[in-house]
């Protein structure tokens, strides 16, 4: 009897492993608000790094930051380090067209290798800003594996809500 439950768990297991190995590569996220400022006080949210810190959902109290590069537009860049769930990766700056995009490339290297891409879109909207986020990135091995029991665009999608939501009130007071 033994001998059979292990059997079923292991063809269980072995189903669950090839069934993530043909989820897709990348995975793609995007999020939208519309902001009651300017576009140009919602761009500089975004186009300086330093800036993040007051809009950025914040889930790791144990993360030291530091700035090099430009003060903001591309060049601009920011590493990271923690104790907790953050890890430790650098982000950049790497497009930025005033008022209207900024593209972020993201490099995580702990807890795991990992690199993304975020683009914010700014555009005006019936005397309003909407700001899109989007985010593409690897879809590592473990991801696809845990993208069968957690819903990812939910998972990654709350934190940009959050993100959003903070971004809103910075920009609107």
């Amino acid at each position: 009897m033994i001998l059979k439950i292990v059997i079923v768990v292991v063809i269980l297991i072995a189903v669950i492993l090839v069934f993530a190995a043909t989820k897709p590569a990348t995975l793609h996220v995007q999020r939208s608000m519309v902001v009651n400022a300017p576009p140009e006080k919602v761009f500089a949210l975004v186009n300086d790094l330093r800036r993040w810190q007051q809009w950025e959902p914040q889930e790791d109290s144990t993360t030291t930051r530091t700035f090099s590069g430009a003060p903001s537009g591309v060049g601009a860049a920011s590493e990271w380090n923690s104790r907790g769930r953050a890890g430790k990766g650098k982000m950049s700056v790497i497009e930025s067209q005033p008022s209207s995009r900024v593209v972020v490339k993201v490099d995580f290297l702990k807890p795991f290798e990992s690199h993304n891409m975020n683009e914010f879109m700014v555009a005006p909207a019936d005397g309003a800003t909407k700001v899109t986020w989007s985010w593409q990135g690897q879809n590592l091995y473990f991801m696809k594996v845990m993208g069968i029991f957690v819903n990812m665009d939910r998972m990654i999608g709350k934190h940009f809500e959050d993100g959003l939501a903070k971004m809103k009130r910075v920009a609107e007071q």
